[in-house]
């Protein structure tokens, strides 16, 4: 297969990672230590490729654990999506789906046990704002004419204009409006005048004290279960004087003071009313680096990055965001209305695309493993991604994948561990020349030794050897690293 072969590069711009900042799991202030770039575009293979080197995305926000060193080392796992059997904790879920969609009988109680969904914002660290790059920056360089110049030249490498690509192409999320996003962004045609900002005088004693925002959402959801209760007990009463066939029961719609929201209206609603919020809502679930590609031996929809959308009855209830790769569906996020928490979304969700990934299967043979993100050992809540069985974990230092019953014991031992269990095995991709990575300057793809050459005295090598080792060989000579 070929992936965009000469037309299209992925382009990044490196951070680095040397700060520590607060773990979402075991909420240590310092411990969690990641590498991160930009990616201002990026192919499907590429992001393959780095994936299985221990990457993850986060919108456009690319990060990579430094495992020996973060307090809760995280471990890319993928299940073999055609020999997944589920357990009976899975088929439970399934029946429990199934009784619901049929019947209209909503589960009571918590979601099972290895619910949660985890959130990039804990594995990684905040997201950078978007570099303030112009467009001309990264996209359709000026090639310069070339006469006859020496094999480790720059070589000028046209670099097609990237169209601004939309959301995901079944996107269920919504724009934020224009003008709200340019007050976010600010605007760039004028620049307001300054003013001394008014002294403030304090909170006003006359409102209510702010609450938190989790403790509203479970006021108005145990609100919610209330009227549900007293609605079923209404029905109940009444349903002595009705004929039999009214025990067909479909879902219980909601009151008339109480309207149903739909999904969108709730994660906004529930949020801080700004527009750098729906800002980063968009950042985080609807951008993304991928560019669709539909080659000929691919998947009937291409690859790149969707939305899965389920609906009830007309109303949308949650959203999963995948990546179809060239190898595999990767899991990036799932949210949904907790109106439906009890039907344990997450994992029904993790099941419904492991069932997609044997559709593609069909028609692309590489196209076998179901990617869930990352598993914590040390983080006893994030150990149900090891139920998907069968299932591997990424090897830190060799980068080659171990079933995940091999490294459980490794990982009792220690929250850091090399998975690899041959002793002599190596890093394939390890970086091995540094001058062949290729960069982007002045709108110029060149490797990176004639630009060392071309930059004379530039102090970056440690930073973009550093870069390169990460990325492995391979990605290093198709990745363009952004210089300034």
């Amino acid at each position: 297969m070929n992936m965009a072969a000469g037309s299209s590069y992925s382009i990044v711009e490196y951070f680095g990672g040397d700060d520590g900042y607060r773990c979402g799991y075991c909420k240590n202030e310092k411990g969690n230590f990641s590498h991160g770039m930009w990616s201002h575009t990026m192919t499907v293979q590429d992001y393959q490729d780095l994936i299985d080197r221990g990457w993850r995305r986060s919108g456009k926000y690319v990060y990579k654990p430094i495992m020996n060193k973060t307090c809760c080392p995280q471990y890319t796992i993928r299940c073999h999506a055609l020999k997944f059997q589920p357990t009976k904790s899975h088929k439970k879920i399934l029946k429990k789906m199934s009784k619901f969609l049929s019947a209209g009988e909503m589960p009571e109680g918590a979601p099972c046990d290895g619910e949660p969904m985890d959130s990039a914002c804990q594995e990684s660290a905040p997201p950078p704002a978007p570099p303030q790059l112009s467009a001309s920056e990264v996209e359709s360089p000026v090639v310069p004419p070339a006469p006859e110049t020496p094999p480790d030249a720059p070589v000028p490498v046209p670099i097609p204009a990237q169209p601004k690509t939309e959301p995901e192409t079944n996107s269920a999320a919504p724009e934020p409006p224009q003008e709200e996003e340019d007050a976010a962004q600010g605007s760039t045609h004028a620049k307001a005048p300054r003013t001394t900002p008014t002294p403030g005088v304090g909170a006003d004693p006359s409102r209510p004290p702010c609450r938190k925002a989790k403790d509203l959402r479970k006021e108005r959801r145990q609100q919610k279960q209330e009227q549900r209760r007293q609605q079923q007990q209404e029905e109940a009463t009444g349903s002595n004087a009705t004929s039999s066939s009214s025990s067909n029961a479909t879902p219980t719609a909601s009151s008339s003071t109480n309207p149903t929201k739909a999904l969108e209206d709730f994660v906004f609603d529930t949020s801080p009313d700004s527009p750098l919020h729906r800002l980063e809502y968009k950042r985080f679930l609807c951008d993304s680096p991928l560019e669709a590609e539909v080659p000929t031996d691919g998947p009937e929809m291409g690859y790149g990055s969707f939305h899965q959308q389920y609906w009830l009855d007309g109303r949308l209830i949650a959203v999963g965001v995948i990546d179809i790769l060239p190898s595999c569906v990767s899991s990036v996020y799932l949210y949904y209305h907790p109106d439906f928490s009890n039907l344990s979304l997450g994992v029904y969700s993790a099941l419904r695309e492991i069932a997609f990934t044997r559709q593609l299967h069909q028609q692309s043979s590489k196209l076998c493993h179901y990617y869930l993100g990352f598993y914590i050992h040390s983080c006893p809540k994030m150990r149900y991604k090891g139920q998907y069985l069968p299932s591997d974990l990424l090897c830190p230092e060799t980068f080659a994948f171990v079933p995940i019953e091999k490294c459980v014991p490794r990982l009792d031992a220690s929250a850091y561990a090399r998975l690899n269990p041959d002793a002599n095995a190596v890093d394939a991709g390890a970086l091995r020349e540094l001058g062949r990575a290729l960069v982007l300057y002045r709108r110029t793809v060149m490797p990176y030794g004639a630009y060392t050459r071309k930059r004379k005295g530039c102090s970056d090598q440690t930073e973009v050897e550093q870069y390169a080792t990460l990325v492995g060989q391979p990605c290093v000579e198709r990745i363009l690293l952004f210089r300034s």
